[in-house]
């Protein structure tokens, strides 16, 4: 009965340790670097995307997902808890706010309902990282290549629909848009608290709209 009960508690100490060993992000920032491969239709669009960066500011239920390329920039920033936010369009000059309710943020993530993981043995150290390869699968049918870090989680899963059901935080993945393909890697993570008024919806200087207007 002794060394029945020394083991589960070796269980127990291996569980405790394996669960405070993964660091729950609550609050902090992610960079970005995006990189685009075309076909030779298309390398005029990838001159202009290539060298994106997308930064991602987390700060309990708010996150404030930030696309900056040579075209523009495009801004999400969603509150899971109070199921609203905005997506912020500045390209060309022309600024436009598109309001979110949570049936529109629902929508907007729709094809990853049912998403699935397929891990492999493949492995990648990416930024300090250790990291596991998965396919992930959708529902229509489509897959993409993820590599994530069980090193590291989100608090909040809400802020990427893509990634909810995923057992860390995905460093490097990649989909493909028509002939472009977009990878993101992860280049830098920030600890520090993030300041409130990164999630300030701007009152003025855009012209406003809904999701249901804009996707008409």
């Amino acid at each position: 009965m002794k060394i029945i009960a020394t083991g589960l508690t070796l269980l127990l100490l291996l569980g405790t340790f394996t669960i405070k060993a993964q660091k729950i992000i609550s609050e902090g920032t992610l960079i970005y670097n995006i990189s685009i491969q075309t076909g030779s239709n298309e390398p005029k669009m990838a001159d202009m995307l290539d060298g994106a960066t997308t930064t991602i500011n987390l700060k309990g239920s708010q996150s404030r997902s930030e696309l900056v390329s040579g075209l523009g920039s495009e801004i999400t920033i969603y509150d899971s808890k109070k199921g609203s936010g905005v997506i912020l369009k500045d390209y060309s000059g022309q600024k436009l706010m598109i309001t979110l309710t949570k049936d529109d943020w629902d929508k907007r993530n729709s094809k990853y309902e049912g998403i699935t993981f397929e891990t492999t043995n493949e492995t990648l150290n990416i930024a300090g990282y250790n990291c596991k390869k998965t396919i992930a699968k959708l529902k229509d049918g489509s897959s993409f290549v993820v590599y994530y870090t069980t090193e590291l989680d989100i608090a909040d899963k809400d802020y990427d629909s893509q990634f909810k059901n995923l057992p860390g935080l995905a460093l490097q993945y990649e989909w493909q848009s028509g002939k472009m393909r977009f990878k993101y890697t992860l280049t830098k993570i920030n600890f520090d608290l993030v300041p409130s008024f990164k999630f300030d919806i701007p009152k003025s200087g855009y012209r406003v709209m809904t999701y249901g207007e804009a996707r008409k």
